[in-house]
């Protein structure tokens, strides 16, 4: 059975505010630092710092502490209604976009179709990540009038740094620019600000796991009309990010790899760089751990299981993208662009690694999730196997 609540959020009055959030997520470690809360805060008392050691949101009034709030005194909820790790956020969302709750052997949550599809564009294929999907697709979107920008992410100044900052795409050009990965973190959301200044109201999010999980929390919370203009949710496989630091603490100081030498990355069971001068170098994963970021050690969705198309790298093949297509319009748009040449399909069970990897790594994730927050996560998890000597190996 799956676990549910018995007064599910929107037949109840919903008067948790702050304090409840502050209480619940912040303090406890659940927050990933998202930042939808931030973008739905309609006082502008949520603060976030985009920076290495930070990554959460804070509040910026203190004369009631900065674990309350004024306004949510009075009765705004606006922070609770958008955060994807507050309370029962998983079985809401489900019913938001499924109509039901996952199965218990719905690891990577519920889907439509399984694919791995590549971009059929030369250009957008060898700019993107793995098969250039992302690229693709929101290049065609936008071509096909679904919607007018995207939320994603762009590297700072020349890319030299490595360092994501959240952005909106315009167009194709745009697009491309923000293509690759750069396994840092990227509050996506933050650039909702941007679109608004221009004037923008048709928006895709491309986020991670967490972020693409507080749309659907959104709207079913009803936060109101800052979730709106969201028309198209791509969630992007994600087991962790990292801090900056890994590359001067790691990649530079034992490794001598120069972050301004490098020209692309790539994780395949090991952490795969490529240099300007051609080089290729494999770090153990291992190695990277340390610096995993503080936000994502124990989120448990590694499949971005919200989003209307989920989509990684993962599997034998650094030219194809697995894509795990969920929702009714998320089919649409797939169809439509197999239909019409942009990009090329294959069934996702052509290649064993990458569905083995999708449901490992799914639980991997969701063993992380702790046992005082919702039981909904981890039902249905199965129990890690033993070591030969007894022991329970941990979860990264």
């Amino acid at each position: 059975m799956t676990v549910t609540e018995t007064a599910p959020a929107g037949l109840e009055r919903w008067t948790h505010q702050w304090k409840e959030l502050y209480e619940e997520v912040i303090n406890t470690g659940l927050c990933t630092g998202c930042a939808g809360c931030v973008i739905a805060c309609p006082y502008e008392v949520i603060g976030y710092k985009h920076e290495e050691g930070h990554y959460k949101p804070f509040h910026i009034e203190e004369e009631l502490g900065l674990d309350n709030c004024g306004h949510g005194e009075k009765g705004c909820t606006s922070c609770t209604r958008a955060c994807p790790r507050f309370r029962t956020w998983e079985p809401e969302a489900d019913m938001q976009l499924f109509g039901r709750t996952r199965k218990d052997d719905e690891m990577y949550g519920q889907y439509r179709q399984l694919l791995l599809v590549r971009a059929s564009d030369k250009e957008v294929h060898e700019k993107g990540q793995d098969g250039g999907f992302v690229g693709a697709m929101l290049i065609w979107l936008m071509k096909h009038d679904y919607i007018d920008a995207a939320l994603t992410s762009f590297m700072e100044g020349d890319g030299t740094s490595w360092k994501a900052r959240p952005g909106l795409a315009r167009t194709p050009e745009e697009v491309l620019q923000s293509s690759g990965s750069r396994y840092t973190f990227s509050a996506n959301t933050l650039a909702m600000k941007e679109a608004q200044e221009a004037g923008i109201n048709r928006l895709a999010l491309v986020g991670m796991s967490c972020q693409s999980s507080a749309l659907p929390i959104m709207w079913k919370r009803k936060v109101g009309k800052i979730a709106k203009p969201f028309l198209f949710n791509i969630g992007l496989l994600c087991s962790k990010t990292f801090d900056d630091a890994i590359f001067e603490e790691l990649f530079l100081a034992k490794y001598g790899l120069k972050k301004e030498e490098m020209v692309k990355m790539n994780i395949k069971g090991v952490f795969q760089i490529w240099m300007k001068d051609g080089a290729y170098h494999e770090i153990d994963l291992k190695e990277c751990h340390q610096w995993t970021r503080e936000g994502c050690k124990m989120c448990p969705d590694f499949a971005a299981e919200h989003a209307d198309i989920s989509t990684g790298g993962i599997g034998e093949d650094n030219a194809w993208t697995l894509c795990v297509v969920r929702t009714e319009l998320g089919e649409e748009v797939m169809n439509r662009m197999i239909a019409d040449g942009s990009v090329i399909a294959r069934p996702a069970e052509t290649d064993a690694t990458a569905m083995k990897l999708l449901r490992l790594l799914s639980i991997v994730s969701r063993r992380r999730w702790p046992e005082f927050g919702d039981k909904n996560p981890s039902v249905g998890v199965p129990p890690p196997k033993k070591k030969a000597d007894g022991t329970v190996p941990a979860p990264h």
